[in-house]
């Protein structure tokens, strides 16, 4: 192999499919970047076997061939070089690669790329065509509620649900619950759902550029695999088996009372207290007021050894208020979803202490974010 290209483009390249390369691994070939020509291109690819990222760089190809090397230390190497054009060259006997940039130069051992795992492929499916500013709004409002360990496999998945011009994305990890709904570019002829790895999905959000370029993924029809492209990257992610919990059920039909307020105020009020609900197990306590100086949210935590807060919001209340309007969350869960939320009013609606809480964007009508209430004497 020996090709050209340039400094800027290699080392954005090498970043991308970086994303997916195992960081720990029995295999040794999966901390390595493929990289291979192809119709006058330089093709980059990683893969940890949950997901595999591939992308493709113009370059001048004089020789074509492949070639498998450690993919930090290729990274690190191009991204301190100048910007300038790289002249790589693959060497069979020591199997290496050197690289030279004006006055730099490095001889890098590279692998044998038929150890390389083969990438699935995925020919043949149903495709969905999904705006991609919509969707990685999606991701970012759904994908943190997923979870991050593997006692139910299942919860590190988020659900994907299809039905002609309609999407639903759903995370849980067992106390909380995202749920985001939109419109699709083009309808489906055929009712779909499978379970995507959180991740996957989040590293196609950071991969959504800022134009209005459809995203389009398809799911192979044994349901195995996903392939999304989105411009000249590819992102192919296993689907993951089992059953996920029939997450509408867990959505309140109904509320006692509901706040509307700014969530900059409401986020405000709850880093205040996380600030002492971090030496008390996390908790922060939540009492609507309606009183003659109007509607407010009073959040407060306490910790035993250390001390206490309260802090108090305008909001607008409806439904009628007593001592019952009032319950308890963990802070990490309710400032997070605030955080995605962004600026703007949000709707928080409870019925009890002990019935899930519920935050809502006014401005995004399809999202709904669900948290389990911790008990706590009051």
């Amino acid at each position: 192999m020996q090709v050209s290209c340039l400094q800027q483009n290699l080392s954005r390249a090498l970043a991308i499919v970086g994303r997916a390369v195992a960081t720990r691994s029995n295999l040794p070939v999966l901390q390595n970047v493929k990289i291979a020509t192809e119709d006058g291109m330089l093709v980059l690819t990683a893969t940890n076997l949950d997901i595999a990222i591939t992308t493709r760089v113009g370059a001048q190809v004089e020789k074509e061939g492949e070639i498998t090397i450690p993919a930090r230390l290729l990274s690190d190497f191009v991204s301190s070089l100048p910007d300038d054009r790289i002249e790589m060259e693959s060497v069979a006997e020591p199997l290496s690669v050197s690289l030279n940039c004006q006055r730099f130069s490095a001889n890098i051992n590279g692998t044998d790329p038929d150890e390389f795992p083969p990438i699935p492929t995925v020919d043949e499916g149903a495709t969905i065509k999904v705006d991609p500013q919509l969707l990685r709004d999606t991701v970012a409002h759904v994908a943190f509620a997923a979870a991050t360990e593997d006692s139910r496999p299942v919860l590190t998945g988020i659900k994907v649900e299809v039905n002609q011009s309609d999407f639903t994305f759903a995370a849980a990890d067992g106390f909380r619950l995202a749920v985001y709904e939109g419109k699709l570019l083009e309808p489906i002829s055929e009712p779909m759902e499978f379970i995507i790895p959180a991740r996957a999905l989040q590293e196609v959000g950071r991969l959504i550029g800022t134009d209005d370029t459809a995203v389009e993924f398809t799911v192979t029809s044994a349901g195995t695999h996903a392939l999304f492209n989105i411009g000249n990257v590819e992102i192919v992610s296993q689907l993951m088996p089992g059953s996920f919990p029939n997450f509408r059920s867990l959505i309140p039909g109904e509320y006692k009372n509901r706040v509307i307020l700014e969530n900059s105020d409401f986020t405000r009020a709850v880093k205040t207290s996380s600030i002492f609900a971090r030496d008390g197990s996390g908790i922060l306590r939540i009492q609507i007021v309606n009183d003659e100086n109007g509607g407010k949210l009073s959040i407060s935590s306490r910790a035993e050894e250390v001390g206490d807060n309260q802090g108090e919001i305008d909001g607008a209340v409806e439904g009628e208020v007593d001592e019952d309007s009032r319950i308890a969350f963990n802070n990490k869960y309710l400032a997070e979803v605030l955080d995605v939320l962004g600026d703007g009013e949000v709707a928080f609606e409870m019925t009890s202490a002990s019935s899930p809480g519920v935050v809502r964007a006014t401005g995004k009508e399809g999202y709904t974010h669900v948290v389990m209430p911790m008990f706590v004497q009051w």
